[in-house]
């Protein structure tokens, strides 16, 4: 089989495989899944064409990994076809352990087992299907590498994860201002003692970068119209995982169901291998082909907020710098009570509240600048702008959200 296959991607045009691991682990079913993830979740509520999926995001990581490489080598960074190998593969599985909805249903379909953990189990499974192929990726992967940028160009502030998915989003949303220049970007990398570094050149592409960034956390990935389709979904999933634990009968793929039946561990995953397998089965047709159904399920809740999803009938959503206070909280949930009807240990369903946060830039993982006479120091000490230190600070934003229909 022709396994130099060439892809047609909207965002960079040609995007190739470098080798026939790589297009053997593109056709890997577990990576396969990833074309039934959307890469924004429920986003598209707010800009209908981010439909765009992990799948995609995924290769557009492996091409841009390609071309940091080529520019690298070019600049006299000695990288071995294996090392350039492993690292396209590392970026390529870097989002393999995402679950149906990514970020939305990580704490609640799971409990507190991060996506990261799970591509990293995934991909030692593969490794052990492919006889070992994988096993400098994973030690790229997980950062046990002497040549520490190859780690950082997965993972960091500055890494091509980030290239990609500002890229892509804002392609897809239609927010041009987090278009970040990607090309500039990479022309301006290099490597100094086995660490990634910026050459002072590109110190104003970075600027616009973490801009960009801040931009499409607060535009697009929090905003409140999200925030409020990600609450409902992760109640409504609440909800059900309660009736499916009581012994009700719910509609729902066999991968879902062993899921909403019992709370699941990282050591389950560990220790057994069907439920990473059944896990590697699960996607975003599984919720929504689920969500149709309960729509028509004779629990009060789960019905209603099935078919509130279905037709894009939100929550109300206060979304702003100052607290919530308690009063408030107490006013809606004694509103939404008397509304429906509902018991005192029901109501959390039909409303929430809380907080998101984002920093645009951690202190203490910096992005480096290598300056003209070889200082290397951070882009908030080498930038003139004030305010890449600000940027620093943690923002929270406290949101409630309740049905429209409730009025207080």
């Amino acid at each position: 089989m022709n396994k130099k296959k060439i892809i047609n991607d909207p965002v960079y045009g040609f995007i190739t495989f470098q080798s026939e691991l790589i297009f053997d682990i593109i056709s890997h079913r577990y990576f396969q899944r990833l074309r039934h993830i959307k890469q924004l979740g429920l986003t598209d509520y707010v800009y209908p064409a981010a439909l765009h999926t992990r799948f995609q995001h995924a290769l557009g990581a492996m091409h841009l990994m390609g071309k940091a490489l080529d520019i690298l080598r070019n600049k006299g960074v000695e990288i071995s076809a294996a090392e350039y190998e492993a690292s396209q593969l590392a970026i390529l599985l870097h989002d393999i352990g995402h679950g149906p909805f990514s970020h939305a249903l990580e704490d609640s379909l799971l409990h507190n087992i991060g996506h990261e953990s799970l591509s990293y189990l995934f991909m030692d499974k593969l490794n052990a299907d492919f006889g070992g192929a994988l096993d400098l990726t994973l030690r790229i992967f997980r950062n046990s590498y002497p040549r520490s940028f190859f780690h950082e160009l997965i993972s960091s502030q500055l890494d091509i994860d980030r290239l990609d998915y500002l890229k892509r989003d804002s392609f897809f949303t239609g927010v041009q201002e987090g278009n970040v220049g990607v090309d500039r970007i990479l022309a301006m990398l290099n490597v100094t003692g086995d660490n990634l570094v910026v050459e002072h050149k590109g110190i104003y592409s970075i600027e616009d970068f973490l801009n960009a960034r801040r931009v499409m956390y607060w535009q697009v990935y929090l905003h409140k119209t999200t925030v409020s389709a990600e609450r409902m979904l992760v109640n409504l999933i609440r909800r059900a995982q309660v009736l499916a634990r009581a012994g009700e009968q719910l509609a729902a793929s066999d991968a879902l169901k062993s899921f909403l039946k019992k709370e699941t561990t990282l050591n389950d995953f560990r220790e057994n291998p069907e439920t990473l397998d059944t896990f590697g089965q699960l996607d975003d047709n599984d919720i929504w082909g689920a969500i149709k159904s309960w729509k028509d399920h004779s629990d009060q809740i789960l019905s209603l907020l099935a078919e509130m999803m279905i037709q894009r009938h939100l929550f109300r959503i206060r979304l702003g710098a100052e607290p919530i206070r308690k009063n408030q909280v107490t006013e809606i949930r004694n509103g939404v009570m008397k509304h429906y009807k509902l018991l005192g240990s029901e109501v959390s369903y039909l409303f929430s509240h809380g907080t998101v946060s984002n920093e645009a830039y951690a202190e203490g993982k910096e992005i480096n600048i290598i300056m003209s006479n070889g200082e290397v120091i951070d882009i908030a000490q080498a930038s003139d702008l004030p305010h890449i230190k600000a940027l620093s600070k943690i923002v929270k934003k406290n949101y409630l959200c309740w049905p429209k229909n409730v009025s207080l």
